[in-house]
């Protein structure tokens, strides 16, 4: 597996002081928004100060998301549903090259169902 892509990085372009709940958002998969809600949340809990401790050390201990990490958003969203669920992924990818492989058998009989000497070469091939 990719390591770069798959490991959790602080999202400083779209963080409001350290960037560790965008860069948890960010890894998750989950609204930015409801990330700093649970951070508020338990900040008005008994373990506020853990939640504070937590925050800080991840914050000056996490790298900074690299600017080029990901060509596009579908390339992004492809990596956290690795993150969430590797062996989905995996059957997902293997669904999309079983179709690709159908559809390459569907051209390549298409094409040679007109053209019986490469249909025989082909054959001869297999």
């Amino acid at each position: 597996m990719n390591s770069l892509r798959t490991r959790f990085y602080r999202n400083k372009a779209e963080a409001k002081w350290l960037g560790v709940c965008a860069g948890i958002a960010d890894y998750t998969g989950i609204d930015v928004m409801w990330v700093r809600i649970g951070l508020l949340i338990s900040l008005c809990t008994p373990i506020s100060g853990f939640a504070v401790l937590g925050y800080i050390l991840i914050g000056f201990m996490a790298p900074t998301k690299p600017v080029e990490l990901y060509a596009d958003k579908q390339e992004e969203k492809f990596w956290q549903g690795v993150r969430q669920s590797p062996s989905r992924s995996a059957r997902e990818v293997r669904g999309r090259f079983r179709e690709i492989d159908r559809r390459l058998a569907r051209v390549e009989e298409h094409y040679v169902s007109g053209n019986r000497a490469l249909s025989a070469e082909i054959e001869s091939l297999r």
